[in-house]
């Protein structure tokens, strides 16, 4: 239920905890894998009646209090000038990488132009859920899109970013800071059409020491997440160390990944609103045992300003007999 959800987001008590998954709508839905057979990843989240049919697909079999836009986070790649695609088994390679130094300062064009397919599948959205269920929207971070960038595509150590930050601090400050401001039009444009809630996935943030994330990123979240005026969530993995800096980003809620343990991050957080975190590969255990984990969650977070989650995306592999199982418990508990 979207007052469900907005309730939560907000820190206030809840009867029961909203639910939703990262990446909810993915390759796990045999429905997903039909409709995929006849496009691309692109031409998919391109054209906003099959964006549209995708986003619903798990509204449709389990409910959740959240419906996620189907998209991408490299979207925001095209107003700054980079042309990306994606390769099966690789991932997304981009094909004008960061060239160096000289390439970074970059103006984007106008996001409610060049992205006004994702536009046109928000208001779509809000017109068949009304009500019933959170709109969220997402963005990548400035960090997570700079990796993409300059490695030309994933990486699993940001090796390439992290070398390009010490031979170029100030290049590397001017590529987040491109990277900031079109994030900042691209989460207003998403709220303009409709958005209720927006996530901003800063992932790979979680590979800087505590000093780097807070000289480097949290100024960027905080100017990026200031620029909304609805509830916002921010996530990145392998932060469990410095939820405090995480806090500090201005986010209404704090994602947190299966790393963390609840019952710590709310010691540490105190009233924050957070979001989590069951570890992705126990939806692979049968019913009672997702069912059990789902439930000692709800329990260590509490009753006030917690969004059941993933802590992290959903597995491709995963049985949807699962997916069901943990949706069905969040929505069983009476408080």
């Amino acid at each position: 239920m979207r007052d469900l959800f907005l309730d939560a987001a907000r820190g206030n008590y809840t009867e029961r905890p909203p639910v939703w998954l990262m990446r909810q709508a993915g390759r796990y839905l045999p429905e997903y894998r039909e409709v995929r057979s006849d496009y691309t990843f692109l031409e998919a989240i391109k054209t906003p009646e099959i964006a549209e049919r995708i986003s619903l697909q798990p509204w449709e079999r389990f409910r959740p209090d959240g419906v996620v836009m189907y998209s991408d986070i490299l979207t925001v790649l095209e107003p700054l000038g980079f042309d990306y695609h994606v390769e099966s088994g690789v991932g997304p390679v981009v094909e004008n990488p960061v060239s160096g130094p000289d390439d970074v300062d970059r103006t984007h064009g106008p996001v409610a132009e060049e992205l006004d397919y994702v536009g046109e599948l928000l208001d779509r959205l809000g017109d068949t859920l009304g009500d019933e269920a959170a709109l969220i929207g997402f963005a990548g971070g400035p960090f997570t899109l700079s990796s993409y960038v300059v490695a030309g595509g994933p990486s699993r150590s940001h090796m390439e970013l992290r070398r390009f930050r010490a031979h170029h601090p100030d290049a590397f400050r001017t590529l987040l800071d491109s990277f900031s401001a079109v994030v900042e039009d691209y989460l207003r444009y998403q709220v303009e059409m409709g958005a209720d809630v927006v996530q901003l996935f800063d992932t790979y943030a979680g590979v800087l020491s505590p000093a780097d994330y807070r000289e480097f990123v949290l100024p960027r979240h905080q100017r990026i997440l200031d620029a909304v005026d609805v509830p916002t969530i921010v996530f990145a993995r392998d932060m469990g160390g410095h939820l405090d800096a995480l806090a500090e980003s201005g986010a209404d809620v704090v994602g947190l990944d299966w790393t963390v343990d609840m019952g710590d991050a709310r010691d540490e957080l105190g009233e924050r609103p957070v979001q989590g975190n069951l570890d992705p590969a126990h939806l692979y255990g049968d019913a009672a045992f997702v069912r059990e984990r789902t439930r000692e969650i709800v329990e260590k977070a509490g009753p006030r300003g917690h969004i059941l989650n993933l802590g992290h995306g959903i597995d491709k592999d995963t049985p949807v007999e699962s997916v069901e199982a943990f949706v069905r418990t969040a929505k069983g508990i009476e408080r």
